[in-house]
């Protein structure tokens, strides 16, 4: 028993210093209040954590992470929650800049995508968050159980109707 512990005890560190970034980003897509993002990812690190325990190893770590992840997240937006506003990209080039106005400007470009990405269906928000993340298709279909080769399709038209939405002018 013990052992199984150390076990679990050396994923979740390993998980945690790979993931907890990724996870803070998640819950702050899904809560706009900040204290109760922070409650999101704490509800997801103990999921992670609980879970670990029955960790096989016949995915990738990084799969098992996003896939709990995943679910609480998918759980807690069932729940009726409240709904939530993404962080913004950590883009190094946007945050060098030393022009305040062009700052603003970008900060609000990134709203309004951001606001635009929270009015997507739970299932197509998901698919585009993992994929802003750096995940691949593969790793996307084993998270939330599409087909690789849906997610890619997915990918491309959330993408396509987000440009479309942010041409347009539409407001979120």
């Amino acid at each position: 028993m013990q052992g199984d512990r150390n076990s679990q005890g050396a994923l979740y560190a390993e998980a945690g210093a790979r993931h907890a970034p990724a996870i803070a980003r998640l819950a702050r897509s899904i809560e706009a209040d900040p204290d109760h993002a922070r409650d999101l990812e704490q509800e997801i690190h103990l999921a992670l954590w609980r879970s670990l325990a029955g960790f096989d190893g016949r995915c990738a770590l990084a799969t098992w992470v996003y896939r709990v992840a995943h679910n609480v997240a998918a759980s807690h937006v069932a729940r009726g929650t409240r709904q939530a506003r993404l962080v913004a990209l950590d883009d190094e080039q946007l945050l060098a800049e030393d022009d305040p106005e062009a700052e603003v400007g970008h900060a609000r470009t990134i709203e309004r995508l951001h606001a635009l990405i929270r009015r997507l269906q739970p299932p197509d928000r998901e698919v585009i968050l993992l994929y802003l993340e750096g995940l691949e298709a593969r790793v996307i279909a084993e998270v939330t159980g599409l087909a690789a080769g849906t997610v890619a399709v997915k990918v491309h038209r959330i993408k396509a109707l987000l440009a479309q939405r942010f041409h347009s002018g539409e407001k979120a």
